[in-house]
């Protein structure tokens, strides 16, 4: 079992990147994914989350209307797209599938948004 993000980086106030959450191993298209971030001294939150077919998802409220999660079950990959990013988003962002009562985690990817 095996999820992988990439995408992450440093990017000026009020820019976008999108991160990417590659998953091998499991069955993927019946996991819900989430994304969580956590920051320097601060406990890890849920950004957003995707049903297992897409049809559901929901948001923090810190990041509605900026951030977009999705998901293509061909490919086995989650993304999240973020834009109008803002220093407070700097963090560590995690990928998360879900099942019942089985869960798997990436091992993260950093996003610093500083000017």
């Amino acid at each position: 079992v095996q999820l992988v993000e990439s995408g992450g980086g440093l990017v000026q106030p009020g820019g976008s990147l999108r991160l990417s959450c590659a998953a091998s191993g499991f069955t993927f298209n019946i996991y819900g994914m989430s994304w969580y971030r956590q920051a320097p001294g601060n406990k890890r939150e849920l950004v957003a989350s995707i049903a297992s077919n897409g049809a559901y998802t929901d948001y923090a409220d810190s990041v509605k209307g900026r951030f977009t999660i999705s998901r293509d079950n061909a490919k086995e990959m989650a993304y999240l797209e973020m834009i109008s990013l803002k220093p407070e988003d700097t963090a560590v962002y995690y990928c998360k599938a879900y099942h019942l009562s089985s869960s798997h985690w990436g091992q993260g990817t950093q996003v610093t948004v500083s000017s």
